[in-house]
């Protein structure tokens, strides 16, 4: 008789805890709801997020927690096609986005918070990376890449709300 304790499953990968975080804040000129409406339309990602080539929801309903997009990414030279996963959604102060590719998991967090009488956003983006045993060994390029990719996608962000006049 086997014992079911020693059943392997191929399909799950076990992820190390959080080696790497990255986080960067920056003064959003508009309000909260109207930032955090535009950050949870999966299909902006690629106007926003820095590295990201193209966006596209994969489904269907209102937008909440377990809605998915697949993204684009170009990476040293290469596309890479990765799916996105809403992780957490709370109108307008937090939103969490989580992928995993080739072994690496990435978690996102937009944290809103209102400043300037709520006529700003301070926006918090941090990102944490976890590599299963084989891929650990890439978390430092890919949280030094993940760092520049914060900083310029913030600078779009100040960028597009900033352009509207506001």
């Amino acid at each position: 008789m086997t014992d079911p304790s020693a059943v392997h499953d191929e399909r799950h990968i076990g992820y190390r805890e959080p080696m790497q975080r990255v986080e960067r804040t920056a003064r959003i000129p508009a309000p909260p709801h109207e930032v955090f409406a535009y950050l949870a339309d999966l299909d902006n990602v690629a106007e926003w997020q820095a590295g990201v080539t193209s966006a596209e929801r994969t489904s269907p309903g209102e937008m909440s927690v377990g809605a998915t997009a697949q993204v684009t990414r170009q990476l040293g030279g290469q596309r890479v096609t990765a799916p996105l996963t809403v992780t957490a959604y709370d109108p307008p102060r937090h939103l969490g986005i989580g992928s995993q590719v080739s072994g690496v998991r990435a978690d996102a967090t937009l944290d809103l918070a209102p400043s300037e009488d709520g006529a700003a956003t301070d926006l918090s983006f941090a990102m944490e990376i976890r590599g299963s045993g084989l891929t650990a060994f890439m978390e430092p390029m890919i949280a030094g890449a993940a760092r520049g990719d914060i900083e310029t996608s913030l600078q779009r962000l100040q960028a597009r709300f900033g352009a509207t006049g506001r």
